[in-house]
């Protein structure tokens, strides 16, 4: 069995029933962190939809979140659940700004709730966005349309 992730007629991702439920909850994690709806509505009959509007900002509310976490934990635990979501919103031909919220590559150094300003240089900041980058590129490639 599986299950489809649609924006409008497009599947973009049509995962196992486990990689789903799994991938369901982290959304809802992170839409509680960021205080966003992700976008990706309700699975009904093995399908949803994906409202495109909601998605791209909320993709980019996570990247920047992201960009902004220090705590090595938390980039951890969060680094795989943010690269399926920006294969997702590249394959919707979403405009995913990588550098979106990077405070060491856009010059300033901000705090966001729940983490402390980036300790990390300009040349760290940019591996974390070519890694990222990196491990979207491959997900894309194993994840089934």
């Amino acid at each position: 069995m599986s299950q489809y992730f649609d924006m409008g007629d497009e599947t973009l991702w049509n995962p196992s029933n486990g990689a789903s439920r799994l991938f369901l909850r982290q959304a809802a994690v992170f839409e509680d962190l960021l205080g966003l709806p992700s976008g990706i509505g309700p699975m009904e009959a093995d399908e949803c939809q994906i409202d495109p509007a909601t998605f791209q900002v909320f993709v980019d509310a996570l990247l920047t979140w992201h960009h902004r976490t220090s705590h090595p934990v938390m980039t951890a635990l969060s680094e795989g659940f943010v690269a399926t979501m920006l294969t997702l919103a590249e394959r919707a031909g979403s405009d995913v700004n990588w550098m979106l919220g990077d405070p060491a590559l856009q010059g300033g150094h901000t705090a966001v709730h729940g983490t402390a300003p980036t300790s990390l240089t300009t040349a760290g900041q940019e591996a974390r966005v070519i890694a990222l980058q990196q491990k979207s590129r491959e997900l894309d490639r194993v994840m089934p349309r």
